[in-house]
């Protein structure tokens, strides 16, 4: 018994100390900063070489091309009503009005080249009770440039534009009995203006530009040759003849920018000078500005006015303003 007892008490102790040396041993050690040299192994070792099998890849074709153009179409539609009952004492007129504007621009642009060709068309008209029809708008205007550019900010350019006019244009008078009438002063192509310039355009932005047309020729036409009879300046053109040809330096400058959210400002101003007759009476001015607000997706309203000096037309300073709500679509969105 005593034997056995012995046999146990130092198997038990054996398994303690195992135990006990087991614990210690798996006790992690710090060996931050301590200088351990690893003995490279005694063991041979052996490096297999390594093989490489050329794959065979089927190169991925995108079939996509690049578009230098950039178009843009705005379509615009107002309307204006007023409409009093017989007995309305606050006084008034009964009238319509309707006006549309088309604007569509086109522009390339590829390495240093860039062309760009913008068509404008407006066109309005309002009828007041009692009252002949009177034009409100009537401009045909298709101008096209040409550049090359030079350095950061200027450019080489060719640049041809033609204005006119749809409908025919009256100035208003009344006869013996009151009643209105009409006579006829302008029409489509009375006048006409064809005008080719050459030269150096300034471009610091994408919102402004100015030409410098060094070499600038306007042919003006008026095809119907008795309209010098109620248009005694006749546009310049000799009476008896439908063409007449001018050499001058021209300056255009354009500036068009969103100013506020959702209000863009429209601007551009020509200055025509001819060589022949140098002076600043000779000097033709026009300046156009357009100021847009968008009241949503489909409506906004816009003030236009029109600015013009041109001899040839009148003596005095010429002037139109338009005040108009209405529809605008613009493509692409």
């Amino acid at each position: 018994m005593n034997k056995f007892l012995v046999n146990f008490l130092f198997i038990t102790c054996i398994c303690c100390t195992s135990l006990f040396a087991q614990e210690i041993d798996t006790v992690p050690i710090n060996t931050k900063g301590l200088n351990i040299k690893l003995k490279r192994s005694p063991l041979p070792s052996r490096l297999l070489p390594l093989s490489f099998e050329p794959v065979k890849l089927n190169p991925a074709i995108v079939n996509a091309k690049v578009n230098y153009w950039k178009t843009q179409t705005n379509v615009g539609f107002n309307i204006n009503q007023a409409s009093f009952s017989d007995n309305w004492k606050g006084g008034g007129t009964n009238s319509i009005a309707v006006g549309g504007l088309l604007n569509y621009k086109a522009e390339y642009s590829k390495n240093s080249y860039n062309y760009v060709s913008e068509v404008i068309l407006q066109y309005g008209k309002v009828k007041n009770k009692d009252q002949l029809q009177k034009k409100t708008n009537d401009r045909i205007y298709w101008d096209n440039k040409a550049s090359f550019q030079l350095s950061k900010n200027w450019y080489f350019f060719g640049s041809v534009n033609f204005e006119s006019q749809f409908d025919k244009g009256f100035s208003y008078s009344k006869n013996a009995d009151g009643s209105e009438q009409e006579t006829i002063i302008s029409k489509f192509m009375n006048p006409g203006y064809l005008t080719e310039s050459i030269g150096f355009e300034y471009k610091p932005n994408k919102y402004f530009s100015t030409r410098i047309g060094t070499g600038t020729a306007r042919q003006t036409f008026v095809l119907d040759t008795t309209l010098y009879k109620t248009n005694a300046k006749n546009f310049g053109v000799t009476i008896g003849k439908r063409f007449r040809n001018e050499l001058a330096f021209q300056i255009v400058s354009a500036f068009e920018k969103e100013i506020f959210q959702n209000v863009n400002l429209k601007s551009r101003y020509a200055m025509f000078i001819p060589y022949e007759n140098i002076g600043w009476l000779q000097i033709d001015h026009r300046l156009d500005v357009g100021l847009t607000a968008k009241i949503n997706r489909f409506m906004n309203t816009s003030l236009t006015g029109v600015v013009l000096f041109d001899k040839d037309t009148d003596a005095k300073v010429q002037a139109s303003q338009t005040l108009a709500l209405g529809f605008s679509f613009v493509f692409p969105r």
